[in-house]
């Protein structure tokens, strides 16, 4: 401030300096010699706001207050894109999983996301089979291709065949018109068949054959379509039982897992909680545009105490609904609506009608060892019931 007291040139110029050093650095120019010009200036060269002396101290804190929450806001946008981006690139995915009993899964990921080999995917539900099929297409030579899903799980058995080879108009009564199927719509591309232990035994030939040579027909038609697919599939059940007890085919299992991934529970995993809930908090604050920063000691606590029968599904249900109900900057115990092991065998009498429904599904989840077939059993409900009370409850 040597040159002179009154043009505002300095300012200006240190703006310029601050800029150069640190794009995203939020700058308040504050000067005695205001004028719309000189603020007109100083926001087109990248301040963000302009306060003129004499200020008002709760006019300035209030700025202040405004730049550093949009800067975090920013901050973590940026940080979530980047990850984002991370999934479409090549080496080693951006998948949260930093724990001892993740690596091996990486590893793996790594090594055959590039090939065009069918994968299995094994695990509990909720444990983000998804996610790992979704990075393994990224990492793939398919991934400007389609990934196509279908939810075996919850797909009727008298529109399977239908959903997965399409069919022509009049093939059956509400056949109106052509359909693809999702054969057809991940030509040259990847698709995913969640919960592969559903598909009909009836409809398992027909699959298989697509897998061993390329070709299927439309229901209705006798013209055969050649696909170029790659096929991931995920189970929680075990398929060589499923095998045994002829409700799968040998030779189907022999051409799905030409590599299989198994991915542990999140209690196996728990070192990763913290930043999976982080991630997760972040990706709703977002979502819902609230201002949030983290969790405070005691609902850190009940995130690491939970036993988390729903998995990596669970704690994001968890914390989206916490994200929800928070009223500070921070995620409290009483946010996220869990009850510490301690507590967690509560009386029946005490719950609500959703809290009883989703107590005895984790009850026979886990006695089942998160078979979801076995667990639909012991309830009295069929395999597509119990999947839509998964999907609801966030388990």
């Amino acid at each position: 401030m040597t040159r002179d007291t009154t043009s505002g040139q300095e300012g200006l110029d240190l703006l310029a300096q601050l800029q150069s050093v640190d794009a995203a650095l939020p700058v308040v120019v504050m000067t005695a010699w205001g004028s719309v010009e000189l603020a007109v200036e100083a926001m087109r060269r990248g301040a963000r706001d302009f306060v003129t002396k004499p200020f008002e101290n709760a006019r300035l804190l209030a700025i202040l207050r405004t730049q550093i929450e949009l800067s975090e806001a920013l901050r973590k946008s940026a940080r979530l894109e980047a990850e984002n981006r991370l999934l479409h690139g090549e080496g080693r995915p951006a998948m949260i999983a930093e724990c001892e009993a993740m690596q091996p899964v990486l590893e793996m990921i790594t090594r055959v996301g590039p090939s065009d080999a069918n994968v299995l995917i094994t695990g509990e539900p909720g444990t983000g089979k998804e996610v790992v099929a979704r990075t393994l297409h990224s990492l793939s030579l398919r991934r400007e291709k389609p990934m196509v899903t279908v939810n075996a799980g919850g797909l009727a058995e008298g529109v399977f065949e239908s959903e997965l080879f399409g069919h022509v108009k009049g093939a059956f009564t509400d056949a109106k018109m052509d359909r693809v199927g999702r054969f057809e719509l991940a030509d040259g591309g990847t698709l995913f068949l969640d919960e592969i232990a559903n598909v009909p035994m009836n409809l398992q030939s027909k699959l298989l054959r697509v897998l061993e040579i390329g070709e299927m027909e439309r229901v209705g038609s006798s013209k055969t379509k050649r696909v170029d697919t790659r096929v991931i599939s995920a189970t929680n059940a075990n398929l060589d039982t499923e095998v045994r007890e002829n409700r799968f085919r040998q030779d189907l299992l022999f051409r799905l897992n030409t590599i299989e991934i198994h991915l542990p529970p999140l209690r196996e995993r728990k070192e990763d909680i913290p930043r999976l809930a982080s991630y997760f908090l972040a990706s709703h604050a977002r979502r819902y545009r609230k201002n949030l920063h983290g969790f405070d000691a005691s609902a850190m606590h009940l995130l690491l105490d939970n036993p988390w029968q729903g998995n990596v599904r669970e704690l994001n249900h968890v914390i989206e609904r916490a994200v929800l109900l928070a009223q500070g900057d921070q995620i409290r115990s009483v946010d996220l609506a869990l009850r510490s092991s301690r507590e967690s065998s509560g009386r029946l009498e005490d719950m609500s009608l959703e809290e009883v429904e989703v107590f005895l599904i984790k009850k026979a989840l886990a006695k089942n060892d998160g078979n979801v077939s076995h667990a639909a059993r012991a309830l009295g409900l069929s395999r597509s019931a119990l999947y839509r009370r998964l999907e609801r409850y966030g388990l």
